[in-house]
């Protein structure tokens, strides 16, 4: 049986005539789109036109809610109760799916961005509030989140409530000696032989080597890019050629019936 492998884009992060992100260009790599749903970035124009370019190349969406912070872009830490995440996650993912309804889509899953993913990491009663979001707005709940998906407060509660986790890997970003994330700007760009050899040994070994040296066991089921990298697209292209050359076919991940069932109840 042809094993599956997702690739996945943070995109629709442009606001208004400021253009941010390939998009475009991405499209035709990738399997799966974490889309701005207008707090951290993108609005009501740019959703609908991403969305649009996303159908027409096959492209699953899933919404990328963040922290109502454009100038920071997400990526400063707000104080924020249980219940202004709860509101805040039904609000962004409520308006995509509306958008993904009106052009005869379904929302993917939801993936938390930047500073908002860091807050949920460590804080049970925020997760908890996410949590309840994603299962009351999504029909089918899944959950992107870097791995290893067990290191974090959210993803351990969606787990418990049954909802499909999906661990990513990133290659535009470094590890840690934990398999922690080293937050560098993704838009510094990635080493393409670099990528090459890293992709190889995740596949072969189920392990990512840390910038110190260390190999460290890792399972994902997706690989998420950033769409600002100065060689996002031939980024993209070094991961599909290599996944396809290992013989997995790309494809958008498909959440386990019987999580889906447990969450909605």
């Amino acid at each position: 049986m042809t094993q599956t492998f997702d690739i996945n884009i943070d995109c629709g992060e442009s606001f208004g005539n400021w253009v941010m992100g390939a998009d475009e260009a991405l499209m035709s790599h990738v399997t799966t789109a974490n889309m701005a749903c207008g707090f951290h970035a993108g609005d009501p124009m740019i959703m609908v036109e991403t969305v649009r370019l996303a159908k027409r190349h096959g492209v699953a969406v899933g919404a990328h809610p963040g922290l109502p912070d454009l100038r920071g872009f997400g990526r400063r830490v707000m104080s924020l109760s249980p219940e202004e995440v709860y509101a805040d996650t039904l609000y962004q993912v409520g308006a995509l799916s509306a958008i993904l309804q009106a052009h005869g889509m379904a929302l993917h899953h939801v993936k938390p961005h930047g500073a908002l993913y860091s807050m949920l990491s460590v804080s049970e009663p925020l997760g908890e509030a996410f949590v309840r979001a994603v299962i009351e707005v999504c029909p089918r709940p899944m959950i992107y989140y870097p791995a290893p998906a067990e290191n974090h407060a959210v993803t351990r509660i969606a787990a418990d409530k049954g909802i499909d986790v999906v661990p990513e890997l990133y290659f535009d970003l470094s590890y840690d000696d934990d398999g922690g994330l080293i937050l560098k700007r993704a838009n510094e760009g990635a080493d393409l032989d670099d990528t090459k050899q890293r992709l190889a040994r995740f596949l072969e070994r189920g392990e990512v080597l840390s910038v110190g040296g260390k190999a460290v066991a890792m399972t994902a089921r997706s690989i998420c890019l950033h769409g600002d990298g100065p060689n996002a697209v031939d980024l993209a292209r070094t991961i599909a050629d290599g996944l396809k050359a290992a013989q997995y076919e790309l494809a958008p991940l498909v959440p386990a019936p019987t999580m889906a069932g447990q969450a909605a109840q």
